[in-house]
């Protein structure tokens, strides 16, 4: 059966799952386009539903993501392109989507590497920034990456898609208790290395080799002013020319690629 009525329960749901009050409630996301449901389809992830237009699978890879879906057990709808068009954020949809249940990460998730890379987000509003931030922790080999509470929402759909599909190869976990979570790094032995574009040394004199978490926080505010009750080092970035300042995406980059550079 084909689901044609934007009044469909399922559609409905779908639809709603677009606010964040939602998402959170029911503890799931929305992922669409070939190649972002293709790395969920293949992830660890559970997926709940998987909709598609006809033509989208009419190609051997669409016809694969079908099939991956039913192999994963996942619900499967068949909708018309009028309707993919209601479901999609983008302005030209892919004629897939997949809905996914939130994984259940812990504080320790981000902390399995020998010796773990961290990289802590605190207050980061803009979602491109956070995918950015996301797959360069994924490409830089990060064990994880730490959500302080005042972040954009990682299952914002333009995070998703700006994390390139690094959202379901290692673990980004949402800390609602900061000081918990920061308490929790320092007692695993893990050193807050902090950018300050003030008062901080050159990041490459910072000893990346041991555990370390990378913070970083909002352009505008920088880091917060309370992390004096946390062991830490600050770092900067120097900056010969006459920028002013890095994207914190761009910055997080060049930190995370220093502490490869050391420990490599």
């Amino acid at each position: 059966m084909i689901i044609t009525a934007a009044q469909n329960p399922k559609i409905k749901y779908i639809r709603r799952l677009a606010q964040r009050n939602f998402r959170e409630k029911e503890r799931k996301l929305v992922v669409e386009g070939v190649r972002l449901v293709e790395e969920a389809l293949q992830s660890g992830w559970r997926t709940e539903s998987f909709v598609y237009t006809y033509e989208a699978v009419q190609n051997e890879r669409g016809s694969r993501l079908l099939e991956l879906a039913q192999r994963k057990c996942a619900q499967t709808y068949q909708v018309t392109a009028h309707i993919m068009s209601q479901l999609s954020d983008t302005e030209t949809p892919q004629g897939v989507l997949a809905v996914l249940w939130q994984p259940d990460y812990v504080l320790a998730d981000v902390l399995p590497g020998q010796p773990p890379l961290v990289v802590v987000v605190d207050g980061v509003q803009d979602p491109g920034n956070l995918g950015t931030i996301v797959r360069s922790a994924d490409a830089a080999g990060a064990s994880g990456v730490l959500l302080l509470k005042g972040t954009v929402d990682i299952y914002n759909p333009k995070t998703i898609r700006a994390t390139m599909g690094s959202l379901f190869h290692l673990p980004v976990v949402k800390a609602e208790d900061v000081d918990g979570a920061l308490a929790y790094l320092a007692s695993a032995g893990v050193t807050l290395i902090v950018g300050d574009p003030v008062l901080g040394e050159p990041i490459f004199k910072a000893n990346l080799k041991v555990p370390v978490a990378i913070m970083v926080g909002n352009e505008g505010a920088g880091p917060r002013a309370d992390l004096d009750r946390f062991k830490h080092v600050k770092v900067n970035i120097p900056m010969p020319g006459r920028a002013e300042s890095l994207n914190v995406a761009m910055a997080t980059s060049i930190m995370l690629y220093e502490a490869v550079r050391q420990r490599t």
